[in-house]
């Protein structure tokens, strides 16, 4: 087979992927509209922030109970923004938490870049942090987010107070089926990343309803502009991305307090993959909930509070074994 051969196939199969998961993405977000999850406020607007040297992205800063509460910084999945991921626990988290989101690289109002890497979104986390003059803060990951926090924690240490992992794993790729896909999204990087990267920029670039502006036409409609927030033509390359993610030569060195969420039911992150990754990292606590991927949204009643009960417990372990220092406005 000609390497043009298999970068026809690859591109079929890069496009294939964004129009599915734009798909599956969508026709979860129509269970919003049916009464699927509580009804719960529309987050605020948050704004746009300037990390210097990397570029502008959408970040979400709300205050805890106190100046001095510890720090949630709250890492989205594929397709997503920071808002879309986490609405569902936004205000739950807030009462005993400061909670920072924003929009990853690549997706919703987050950076456009030449390329992108997890690496990128790990220092991009840590310019959220610098520019809201935050020292550490307990990171917490779903899916791609997990990724990401995994590698905020290998490049920077000194950053994360606690780790907590949700439906997520220390590599992607396993039986031959997905070594062989994402080998194919590989070859779709090595011809369309100049391409792809234009058409995310251009997206980004284009105006998009304001959060205030949906709020007024209910849940539904901003989930609906969140989501289309988001080019399509980013999820082939962020995809390629994951399928190169191993953390499994170094997450067994992982020395602050860790939480392991399983979703038990998972068919985009196999549970037996969520518990391996639980497997590696010492003294993990972990817990499981019984729905699916997506259960933060379609499964709230019985994700939200084994969620929050391990945030918890993570949070406790991390102050005592070293206190939280906060920026004067907390």
């Amino acid at each position: 087979m000609t390497y043009r051969t298999v970068g026809r196939y690859a591109a079929r199969a890069g496009r294939v992927t964004a129009r599915l998961t734009g798909r599956v993405v969508a026709h979860g977000l129509r269970k919003v509209g049916d009464g699927a999850v509580p009804d719960v406020p529309v987050p605020p607007p948050g704004r746009a922030v300037d990390l210097p040297g990397r570029g502008r992205t959408h970040v979400l800063d709300l205050p805890g109970p106190t100046p001095g509460a510890p720090t949630v910084l709250l890492m989205h999945g594929i397709a997503t923004t920071g808002g879309l991921t986490w609405f569902t626990v936004l205000e739950d988290l807030r009462r005993h938490y400061r909670v920072v989101t924003f929009d990853q690289r690549w997706h919703g109002r987050g950076i456009s870049s030449d390329a992108f890497t997890l690496d990128d979104c790990a220092d991009d986390a840590v310019g959220v942090l610098d520019a809201l003059e935050i020292d550490a803060a307990i990171v917490v990951g779903y899916s791609m987010g997990g990724a990401s926090a995994q590698v905020l924690w290998h490049r920077h240490p000194e950053r994360v107070a606690g780790l907590v992992l949700c439906s997520t794993a220390a590599r992607w790729k396993g039986h031959l089926g997905e070594r062989v896909f994402f080998l194919m999204l590989r070859a779709v990087n090595a011809g369309l990343l100049s391409v792809a990267a234009e058409k995310v920029r251009a997206h980004s670039e284009a105006a998009l309803p304001q959060s205030d502006e949906a709020d007024l036409a209910g849940l539904l409609a901003w989930c609906l502009a969140e989501l289309r927030a988001t080019s399509l033509w980013s999820l082939p390359v962020v995809m390629a991305e994951l399928g190169s993610f191993d953390s499994t030569s170094w997450i067994k060195d992982v020395d602050v307090p860790t939480g392991v969420l399983v979703t038990a039911r998972d068919r985009a992150i196999p549970t037996a993959r969520q518990r391996r990754l639980a497997d590696r990292i010492p003294h993990a606590i972990v817990r499981e909930s019984p729905g699916g991927h997506a259960s933060l949204v379609f499964d709230l009643d019985h994700w939200k509070p084994v969620f929050l009960a391990l945030v918890d417990d993570v949070v406790e372990a991390a102050t005592r074994q070293a206190p939280f220092v906060q920026s004067a406005e907390g």
